[in-house]
């Protein structure tokens, strides 16, 4: 299977789709609070989920995002614009599948991708899209020298993730 980032090298293209799949834990929850200093208490008190309702406190909705920000990093896609449409919570322990769609693309490498983000119940938990642009020939060939000499700064190589360009 070609990884994201030899596609990219490769070229992108409008149908192209990229799949990653994660789960977020108690203490990776922790430290994006710490990282991000969004300490609300539906992220880190107990007592105050319940008077919300919620059975345990929630992953950050931009961490669900950054689902979406591992595959534009993986394939060179420069953000000029994000929006996300947060559907439900999304609780420790959830298997996160997130599927990139690439709808539009034109002739200046100015592009247009689509998200959905579910849980492992088939559940949407957010869907979003963004605007970019994608890596002109030149970067194409400097990805191309970075997969050739073993990619060395590329972190998507951690063994507990599911990384595909299905």
């Amino acid at each position: 299977m070609t990884s994201m980032r030899q596609r990219a090298a490769d070229g992108l293209k409008v149908g192209d789709r990229f799949t990653v799949q994660r789960c977020f834990s108690d203490s990776e929850i922790h430290a994006f609070a710490a990282l991000s200093r969004d300490y609300n208490p539906v992220h880190c008190d107990p007592d105050y989920v319940a008077l919300k309702g919620m059975r345990a406190p929630i992953a950050h909705g931009l961490l669900t995002a950054s689902l979406m920000t591992e595959i534009g990093g993986q394939i060179g896609w420069l953000a000029r614009s994000m929006a996300f449409d947060f559907k439900r919570p999304v609780y420790p322990g959830e298997t996160l599948t997130c599927d990139w769609l690439i709808v539009d693309l034109d002739a200046r490498g100015r592009a247009r991708a689509t998200i959905q983000v579910t849980n492992q119940d088939g559940v949407t938990v957010l869907e979003g899209q963004t605007s970019g642009v994608v890596p002109a020939a030149p970067e194409r060939a400097r990805l191309a020298q970075m997969i050739a000499d073993g990619d060395p700064t590329n972190g998507a190589k951690l063994p507990s993730d599911t990384n595909t360009g299905a």
